[in-house]
């Protein structure tokens, strides 16, 4: 825990501040509470502060799991295999996901990234539009002609002013409209599975949480 929170204080300027603001509030609010409410008795008093001392720290760790998150998803943001990271730690349990590409492009290392859900097939375009259109129509032809009736959706992560952070690629997918349901997202998953992976090799996905914070210049 203190090395995330070395790792998220380095990278993010603004993560000391905020977390200090929600573990020091809620405690000033169980102490106010406490003095407005407990009309002298001093257990009650303490009572209210404890109250608000363990919601701050709650707030504090769930704003520490988040920032930490986004900081180490930052460090490589833009490195072949990126996407790959959030495939293999990001997801929810209800996401069939790979952490290699199913197309890669060899020059660019532009990718392909294939993941199934309640939305349906999401395809993960890693680059820019200009390096994976041809790579995305491809594989949107491949799973179109095996599952006809399933919807497609294709996500950005790359250089693009339009482009998906990789930080919120997770997020976005997760809000994606629900098109079938929990069995049939694992025969759809299986279906693919006669699709293979026909990307060139590439390093899978770093994990973002290893990545160790550059020295500040």
């Amino acid at each position: 825990m203190w090395q995330v929170f070395q790792m998220t204080r380095r990278i993010d300027k603004t993560a000391l501040p905020l977390m200090l603001t929600v573990l020091i509030l809620p405690i000033l609010l169980g102490v106010l509470a406490g003095l407005l409410l407990s009309q002298g008795n001093v257990l009650a008093l303490v009572l209210y502060i404890i109250v608000g001392l363990m919601l701050g720290i709650l707030l504090l760790l769930i704003v520490l799991g988040r920032r930490a998150e986004r900081a180490a998803y930052s460090q490589i943001e833009g490195q072949p295999g990126a996407v790959g990271a959030v495939m293999k730690s990001g997801l929810r349990r209800a996401w069939r996901a790979n952490e290699m590409p199913v197309a890669v492009q060899g020059r660019s290392q532009a990718a392909i990234y294939r993941a199934v859900g309640k939305p349906g097939v999401v395809l993960i375009a890693e680059g820019s539009a200009g390096q994976t259109k041809r790579l995305v129509d491809e594989e949107r032809r491949k799973v179109a002609r095996v599952l006809p009736n399933v919807p497609i959706t294709v996500l950005h992560v790359g250089p693009d002013s339009d482009a998906v952070p990789l930080h919120k690629l997770a997020g976005r997918m997760n809000k994606l409209k629900k098109a079938i349901n929990r069995n049939e997202v694992l025969a759809v998953g299986n279906r693919l599975q006669s699709l293979g992976q026909n990307g060139l090799p590439i390093p899978k996905g770093v994990d973002p949480f290893k990545v160790r914070a550059g020295r500040p210049r």
